[in-house]
C-alpha cells in the first residue's frame, strides 16, 4: 500500500514515510495488539509506566497513523463539497442611521 502525500510547503512533491519503517511500526501495533488481546497480564497497570495497553497498543498505533501524516482512511473522510464561487462581498446600498447616544460631539 503506498501513500502518496504533498509538502505542506507548496510545490506537488509527494512524500511518502520509509517503508522499512512503516513496517517496522505496523509490526510493532500488531505485536502489542496480540498480546493485550492473549495475555491478561497485558491489560493491567504497571507502577513505572502505566497503563499497559497505551504502551502496546495505543502508542505504537499512533506512531503508524503519524507516518501516514494523520490521513482518515477513504471511508471515513467527508466527501469535498463544491467550492464557493468567488465573487466580492455583497455591500449596502445605502448608509446605516446610528442612533444619536452613540454620536460623538
Amino acid at each position: 500500500m503506498k501513500v502518496a502525500h504533498f509538502s505542506p510547503r507548496g510545490g506537488n512533491t509527494p512524500v511518502s514515510p520509509d517503508p522499512q519503517l512503516l513496517r517496522y511500526a505496523r509490526h510493532i501495533a500488531l505485536a502489542g495488539m496480540a498480546l493485550v488481546l492473549v495475555w491478561p497480564a497485558a491489560r493491567g497497570y504497571n507502577a513505572w509506566i502505566g497503563w499497559l495497553p497505551l504502551w502496546l497498543l495505543g502508542m505504537p498505533a499512533a506512531a503508524w497513523w503519524s507516518l501516514h501524516r494523520f490521513r482518515l482512511p477513504a471511508g471515513l473522510r467527508r466527501p469535498r463539497l463544491p467550492r464557493r464561487r468567488r465573487t466580492p462581498q455583497a455591500r449596502r446600498t445605502r448608509k446605516l442611521r446610528t442612533a444619536r447616544w452613540t454620536q460623538v460631539a
